[in-house]
């Protein structure tokens, strides 16, 4: 072969590198579906805990052995617990049809009160009212007081913020 090249020949030069991310039984963890985290976190839980019970059941003289264990069953515990961890993000985040209406009607206008929400949308009035104040109080929206009158807008960017967090940096 020319110029002493060995790509193609089963080489593999980069397996002995380390890839930047979390590997478990072979696998890289960051690129693992939840369920995939869950089921190989448990086909090694599983095993080693039945051993764990079976050794002392049966050889209660050895129960010191189990306590070994916990060098292959930590590792699976974080496993187990992150992909447990990642299911509660996974989980699409769901909108409302009048919530839908609601933050169109505040994005075409700039602001809005209860009433005008009311006529732009198909919501009453005191529907309106409700969601609005839920979603001021949840920070999503930003609350203005004008002429005796509250109104809610979308907060612009850089708003919205507490003080702590803008003046630390």
């Amino acid at each position: 072969m020319c110029g002493g090249s060995y790509v193609g020949r089963g080489m593999r030069h980069g397996a002995w590198r380390q890839r930047g991310g979390r590997e478990f039984l072979g696998r890289d963890v960051e690129k693992m579906r939840p369920g995939a985290r869950i089921s190989a976190a448990l086909s090694v839980l599983v095993p080693v805990g039945l051993s764990g019970v079976f050794l002392v059941a049966f050889v209660p003289s050895l129960w010191w052995i189990f306590t070994t264990y916990f060098w292959v069953a930590f590792p699976a515990l974080g496993l187990l617990t992150s992909g447990v961890a990642a299911l509660n993000e996974d989980w699409p985040v769901r909108v409302s049809e009048e919530e839908r209406e609601l933050l169109e009607a505040i994005r075409e206008s700039g602001e809005i009160s209860a009433a005008t929400a009311a006529a732009r949308t198909s919501l009453t009035v005191a529907e309106a009212d409700r969601r609005l104040k839920e979603l001021a109080e949840n920070g999503h929206l930003e609350v203005r007081a004008r002429g005796g009158g509250i109104f809610y807008a979308l907060w612009e960017a850089g708003e919205g913020m507490p003080k702590s967090v803008t003046e630390r940096g």
